[in-house]
């Protein structure tokens, strides 16, 4: 049994009437025109929506990164502003401290003046002067050193003048001639100015 193919037959076309597919290609074929139209091959409409979210958490992102950048920099401020508070406390609590324990070595210093005027108290002056000598070493060891001016030009920074000594000679005036209680620094800054006597010249 053979078959006979009839070259002059037409082609079958099945339209698909169904409204949500009549739908779909009309919307297809209107992209796929305006596509063609602007000179670019034509690009589904879900990968542009894909594209526009894309877009839209890239610049959601860029600003949670500026914000947490701008964040971060005002934590290292204040963090620095900290720690610069922090430091100046600790100085300034160690600076009171140490001038009080100039009170101390002002009373050992007497006690040894005391004693040198004394009869028979050499072991008290030995004794009361190596208490001194060790206390004044502990506070060397915080940065403080002792300041005995005498003989030196007077120095308004470093020294407090609490009386002055009249002079006739010019070369001396200005001098400091007496030290009531010696004076301290701390690196080189002044912890206590020493109290001095200075001379002035006189009919000034």
């Amino acid at each position: 049994m053979s078959e006979t193919r009839h070259d002059d037959e037409l082609p079958v076309k099945v339209v698909d009437r169904r409204w949500w597919v009549q739908q779909g290609q009309a919307a297809d074929a209107v992209g796929t025109n305006a596509d063609e139209e602007a000179g670019r091959p034509g690009k589904p409409t879900f990968v542009e929506e894909l594209e526009r979210q894309l877009a839209e958490k890239d610049r959601q992102l860029a600003e949670v990164l500026a914000k947490y950048r701008e964040a971060s920099r005002e934590f290292d401020d204040a963090r620095a502003r900290l720690r610069k508070d922090i430091a100046k406390e600790i100085e300034r609590g160690r600076r009171t401290l140490l001038v009080e324990l100039l009170d101390v070595v002002d009373n050992l210093d007497r006690a040894v003046e005391a004693a040198r005027g004394a009869s028979g108290a050499e072991g008290l002056l030995q004794g009361v002067d190596l208490v001194r000598r060790q206390f004044l070493a502990k506070l060397e060891g915080f940065g403080v050193t002792r300041l005995d001016p005498l003989g030196e030009p007077f120095d308004h920074v470093r020294h407090e003048a609490v009386t002055a000594v009249p002079t006739a000679e010019a070369s001396q005036d200005g001098l400091v001639v007496g030290v009531l209680a010696p004076g301290y620094l701390v690196g080189d800054e002044v912890l206590r100015p020493a109290q001095v006597a200075v001379t002035r010249l006189a009919g000034e």
